[in-house]
């Protein structure tokens, strides 16, 4: 049991149960609480011990909906005399507004005092973040949210893999990769034969490992089978703030300009312009959601010069003004994902 806290030893040992609180904000993914509570009943189930005892927690012990609609009864409301061994930290959209929450934010300081391990998953990482609990930390970030929790929390390692297990600190990207997570850490920290047997009731084939992509080549809908035109779209990806003219992007990879827009037309249905400006105006809309920068400043760090011309463009990509689109809500506009078209 080398490696285990005290309270991972006594569990191995059969003493006592972990105690867990899950914590579902509002519009929280009904996938995550699954994914996260099943693993615990079954462990509970097969080894016929209370291994885990849990507690469901909402912010003020009132019903909580999720992203879904559904709602879901819970047993408590956080307090600061609440101690748990685990908390996981359940969210999705409007994070923002939650990451204002000076009463939320103290309650994980004072679990991480407690020496709980903190749990973030999805969004719930971000949460995580705004307490000041994963400085200095790895942590898992969904694709679509990087861009704005790298703006935002500087201090933490993110990383665009599917989970990441750093000492008291777990986070997950989300979805499916929480059974991964959660199989993971039960398999290196509870008991390895347990873990298995878990993973073959839920149907889980290979555990997949921490660091494997988020995307892989099947839900990339990326069918720029051309070299020069992946650098070109790299090119781009990495001069947002500072755009380049078509001519420069085409000498740089070796083509002409008519030879970069006939490849861009046929495997994007753009221009190469309109292209780059879907991936500013991606970038813009992610900062906009995510972040606290000014309008002015995401216009900026997009690449547009002139705010008239980005409130411009942007209205015409989302039906609303910039200044609009200010959180990641279940109704907020959306960026679809990918730009490139099936096939060719």
């Amino acid at each position: 049991m080398e490696g285990l806290n005290p309270k991972e030893r006594a569990l191995a040992a059969g003493e006592s149960p972990l105690r867990v609180g899950l914590l579902c904000l509002p519009s929280f993914p009904s996938l995550g609480l699954a994914a996260v509570a099943e693993p615990l009943a079954i462990a509970n189930w097969l080894s016929q011990k209370r291994l885990f005892q849990w507690t469901l927690l909402s912010l003020d012990g009132e019903p909580v909906q999720a992203s879904n609609g559904l709602s879901s009864q819970v047993e408590a409301g956080i307090s600061p005399e609440q101690e748990f061994d685990l908390c996981f930290v359940i969210a999705s959209f409007d994070v923002h507004r939650h990451c204002r929450n000076n009463l939320l934010k103290s309650w994980l300081r004072k679990q991480a005092l407690f020496g709980a391990v903190l749990v973030g998953v999805e969004t719930g990482t971000e949460l995580l973040a705004a307490a000041g609990v994963l400085d200095g930390y790895d942590a898992a970030v969904h694709w679509d949210n990087l861009p704005g929790f790298q703006e935002s929390y500087p201090r933490v390692r993110s990383r665009a893999q599917l989970y990441c297990l750093d000492r008291q600190r777990l986070t997950c990207a989300g979805a499916a990769a929480i059974l991964d997570m959660m199989l993971t850490w039960l398999g290196s920290r509870i008991d390895a034969d347990l873990a298995r047997e878990i993973g073959m009731h839920l149907l889980v084939g290979q555990v997949r490992a921490p660091t494997e992509s988020q995307l892989d080549d099947g839900q990339r809908a990326e069918p720029l089978h051309e070299g020069k035109l992946r650098r070109a779209v790299r090119l781009m990806e990495q001069t947002l703030e500072e755009p380049l003219d078509c001519e420069a992007i085409a000498s740089r990879v070796g083509l002409s300009r008519r030879q970069l827009e006939r490849q861009f037309k046929q495997h994007t249905g753009l221009s190469p312009l309109k292209y780059y400006i879907a991936l500013r105006l991606a970038r813009a809309h992610n900062l906009l959601q995510q972040t606290n920068l000014s309008v002015s400043q995401v216009a900026a760090s997009s690449g547009f010069g002139s705010l008239e011309h980005f409130s411009r463009a942007y209205r015409a990509r989302f039906g609303c003004p910039p200044s609009e689109d200010r959180s990641q809500t279940w109704t907020a506009p959306v960026m679809r994902q990918p730009l490139t078209r099936q096939g060719t």
